[in-house]
């Protein structure tokens, strides 16, 4: 296990200066942080409202928590220095399709002993709720043999909404729940219907930590204008996919599509978005 100490001297820098200011400012509330291993790797895989996600997500634990963050950012050196020193880790595609590098490099980041943050949404909520999860985190904590913690921040999108620059004053909550234990999937992790079960599982986690109304959607094409979505939609999409449309709760144990199943199985982590 690589600990603090072999983190990155911006991230160790970071880990100190940041929860003194931050913390009382935003009015940060943590809950369950004995959840997190002290030493073993794990997937930590949250909701996802604002960009500070990514920083009050990992800032209140005492190890490193490494994001996957696009190999672009590399190209340049006005955001190479911030990412690289902030633990960030560069996917790169070398010949293989994004969803692959991400899968291998994720696994990577855990078979060292590490802590990997990854949000199965893919990309922020639109408008607050929760989204479908795309397959990659359950895939990578199948491939690695370690267990998921579910996270849910809230109050982040308030703190700093999509396309805001300075954060304002407002309470923001970060819960970690339980290790979820998916090994009696692992002789299936191949399967795109186990893959589906699971994901739905973790995201049911995050939806009862977080509270959020769930869409059985990807967040990614409600944002691109592919799929319409009022707040009355909620309940008619669970109900079509098989969900519960009183509770909202993720149910669909079926991929929507082929195409689909293998776009996401490996590509639900952003380091932000």
């Amino acid at each position: 296990m690589a600990g603090m100490a072999d983190a990155p001297r911006m991230y160790r820098t970071l880990r100190r200066v940041l929860p003194p200011l931050v913390n009382p400012y935003l009015h940060v509330h943590v809950e369950g942080l004995e959840h997190v291993p002290e030493r073993s790797p794990a997937v930590i895989a949250s909701n996802h409202l604002s960009f500070v996600d990514s920083i009050v997500l990992p800032m209140n634990v005492p190890r490193p928590v490494y994001f996957l963050g696009k190999a672009d950012y590399w190209d340049s050196w006005r955001t190479r220095w911030f990412f690289q020193g902030t633990g960030v880790v560069p996917v790169y595609r070398d010949g293989g399709s994004k969803g692959d590098a991400s899968l291998r490099t994720g696994v990577e980041i855990l078979q060292r002993g590490d802590l990997l943050g990854i949000y199965p949404e893919g990309t922020r909520s639109p408008d607050g709720r929760l989204y479908r999860g795309k397959t990659g985190p359950v895939r990578m904590a199948l491939e690695a043999e370690v267990p998921i913690i579910p996270c849910a921040v809230s109050g982040t999108d308030q703190a700093l909404p999509s396309g805001a620059y300075r954060p304002r004053r407002h309470p923001v909550r970060v819960v970690y729940g339980e290790p979820l234990d998916l090994s009696r999937y692992r002789d299936r992790r191949e399967d795109p219907f186990v893959l589906r079960s699971a994901t739905d599982e973790l995201m049911y986690e995050i939806m009862m930590l977080s509270g959020q109304e769930y869409v059985d959607e990807y967040a990614a094409k409600v944002k691109s204008g592919d799929v319409n979505l009022t707040l009355d939609d909620v309940g008619t999409e669970e109900t079509a996919a098989g969900g519960d449309a009183d509770t909202g709760a993720p149910g669909s144990a079926e991929p929507r599509n082929e195409g689909d199943e293998r776009d996401d199985q490996a590509r639900g982590g952003r380091a932000a978005s």
